[in-house]
């Protein structure tokens, strides 16, 4: 009996990184955050809005006791508001020791993706997007932006930039 070796190319394939990622939908655009930064994902039920707040700060929620502030990812990304009188969903992060709950308009599934198929961001997209986006991975039939959480939630410091 004759053992066969997995080829050069196998054995690397299987010992390439996967990234789990949570993907949520934005004017129907898939976006994937990474896993590990996800802590929870909710129905968002009321909101309580904040006078003289940035724009992207939607309001603050009640999680389970703890207050939570909401931002909503379509104006971080520089879309206009759904109208849509859907349910609104929110991905609970956590960034510098304060709760934040990402507004989407829908959370998908989970994907396990291997960090070697990570593309660049193309070079026609759009520059606010490339901004908030580590790069994309292609996908079957779409594109999945991975967004990076720390910039997402660094719109305080281009404020007392300016």
């Amino acid at each position: 009996m004759k053992l066969v070796e997995p080829t050069a190319a196998g054995a690397a394939k299987q010992m390439s990184k996967q990234t789990e990622f949570v993907t949520v939908t934005v004017a129907d655009q898939l976006l994937g955050l990474p896993i590990s930064r996800v802590h929870d994902v909710f129905v968002v039920s009321e909101m309580t809005t904040v006078p003289l707040a940035p724009g992207e700060i939607a309001g603050l929620l009640n999680l389970r006791g703890r207050v939570v502030t909401a931002v909503s990812l379509r104006r971080r990304l520089g879309l206009q508001d759904s109208h849509e009188s859907e349910r609104k969903m929110a991905v609970g992060l956590e960034n510098q020791g304060e709760a934040y709950g990402l507004l989407v308009d829908d959370v998908g599934e989970v994907l396990k993706l291997d960090t070697d198929e990570m593309q660049p961001n193309p070079v026609h997209m759009d520059r606010g997007w490339v901004e908030l986006s580590q790069g994309v991975h292609q996908l079957r039939d779409k594109l999945l932006i991975v967004l990076d959480v720390d910039a997402v939630l660094d719109f305080g410091g281009e404020r007392e930039a300016a």
